[in-house]
């Protein structure tokens, strides 16, 4: 939501905002555009008569003050999706879904095409080097956008990714996530079967064939749809460096893991669609760095490596894990996760978890009672997680002190870690974590 309200006043467009917390790296970026707001929390004062529309987030809830005010006033209100739509009706949308790899595969698509200074617009799930903002509207005539399959607002449940109205769809593969929402694996997975028959005629629907739920959904007859199917690309490793093969050529890149490797292949059957030929594609994906905290380097020291990721749903968890373990074999690993989400909070959920952790030496996992606390979810215990991931060697914390003293007392010799989490670890030094080990 802040980046859309940078990128609406980088348009010109005069933006003012509320919630009832700012936190960093939002607070700052709000601060250097004096978009800022003067106080945290709701006032309904701040809806005034003269407001063209409102852009309401997730964050809100139906009662919350300024969504009443404005509805009682008869003022537009926008959900997040609706107003990216409202803004590119006329331009090629392309939309990028699946429960895991959307980010990676959408920032791909855009690190390629401002590579060879192609005009396109905007919105991704998080920060890309070489990008401002992770929204950007203009009178571009194409749009890539990172479609979510959770709900659009508080008044609408619709899931955001339906409210684009692609031309372009990909789906990258499909695990029960979001129980808070779908409560079950089948009504999860229908919000991807009507997202791929939404695709219109003479539309194109990308899917990894080797997702088995992706591949029945895109393999369904839908008249006059173009299907793009794609696997793990060809590659080899050699000395830790993942390269790409192509033939008799061999292409060195910055990402690594199975997951990753169908993110390259995905994205570079999108590009082909919006006239980006192979060629051009092996030129520019050597230089991608990857999106912030999907798979982050934090520090790379001789007998050491030191990762952090966005990994949190069991899916993202299991392919993580497995990516880091193929890369360095002959290294141990220390795999963390923290339960941080609803879904992975919730007792009901837990046994998704059965096996994510297995390509680990040791596997970790930390929570916050608090966290609990704060959801209004039922208590758990070191012993319902244990359970659940069904692995014997897995140790469990509910203290970030206490996880920060187990990782330091470990000896790190030929040991890689790796941090997974869409949380903090309850605000944890990671830089303190490098100086610490290895």
């Amino acid at each position: 939501m802040h980046n859309m309200a940078i990128a609406l006043h980088q348009m010109g467009d005069v933006i003012s905002g509320s919630d009832d917390e700012i936190f960093e790296p939002s607070r700052s970026r709000l601060k250097a555009h004096g978009l800022l707001p003067a106080k945290e929390g709701w006032d309904k004062a701040n809806i005034t008569s003269d407001l063209d529309a409102v852009i309401v987030g997730m964050h809100a809830r139906e009662d919350n003050p300024e969504l009443l005010e404005a509805q009682s006033k008869g003022i537009k209100v926008y959900s997040f999706p609706e107003y990216i739509y409202e803004h590119a009706e006329d331009k090629q949308r392309v939309v990028i879904a699946g429960s895991h790899g959307k980010t990676t595969i959408t920032s791909i698509i855009m690190h390629v095409l401002k590579y060879f200074d192609r005009k396109f617009d905007y919105a991704v799930g998080a920060h890309i080097n070489g990008f401002d903002t992770m929204v950007r509207l203009s009178d571009a005539p194409i749009i890539i956008i990172e479609g979510d399959e959770y709900l659009a607002a508080p008044t609408d449940r619709t899931p955001k990714f339906l409210k684009y109205h692609h031309h372009i769809g990909l789906i990258s593969g499909i695990a029960w996530d979001h129980i808070n929402v779908f409560p079950n694996e089948d009504e999860y997975t229908k919000q991807f079967e009507i997202f791929a028959d939404a695709t219109p005629k003479g539309g194109s629907l990308a899917y990894c064939e080797e997702d088995a739920m992706a591949t029945v959904i895109g393999n369904k007859e839908r008249e006059d749809v173009h299907r793009l199917t794609y696997q793990t690309h060809p590659h080899m490793i050699e000395n830790g460096i993942t390269y790409l093969t192509n033939g008799n050529d061999k292409i060195h890149i910055k990402l690594f893991g199975k997951h990753n490797l169908q993110n390259i292949s995905g994205a570079k059957e999108v590009l082909k669609k919006i006239g980006i030929s192979e060629d051009q594609f092996y030129q520019a994906i050597p230089s991608f760095e990857g999106a912030d905290k999907r798979l982050e380097l934090v520090a790379d020291k001789p007998r050491t490596t030191i990762f952090k990721d966005y990994a949190h749903a069991p899916s993202k968890v299991k392919a993580t894990t497995l990516a880091v373990k193929e890369q360095y074999p002959e290294r141990e690993l220390v795999a963390c996760l923290e339960l941080h989400t609803f879904s992975s909070l919730t007792k009901e959920f837990l046994n998704e978890y059965s096996g994510t952790m297995k390509y680990a030496n040791l596997p970790v996992v930390y929570f916050n009672p608090l966290t609990i606390e704060h959801k209004n979810l039922d208590p758990i215990s070191a012993e319902d997680i244990k359970s659940a991931f069904d692995e014997t060697r897995l140790q469990v914390f509910d203290n970030s002190n206490e996880l920060m003293a187990f990782l330091k007392s470990q000896d790190w010799s030929d040991k890689n870690l790796l941090m997974m989490s869409s949380g903090t670890f309850n605000s944890m030094d990671f830089d303190d974590i490098a100086k610490s080990i290895g």
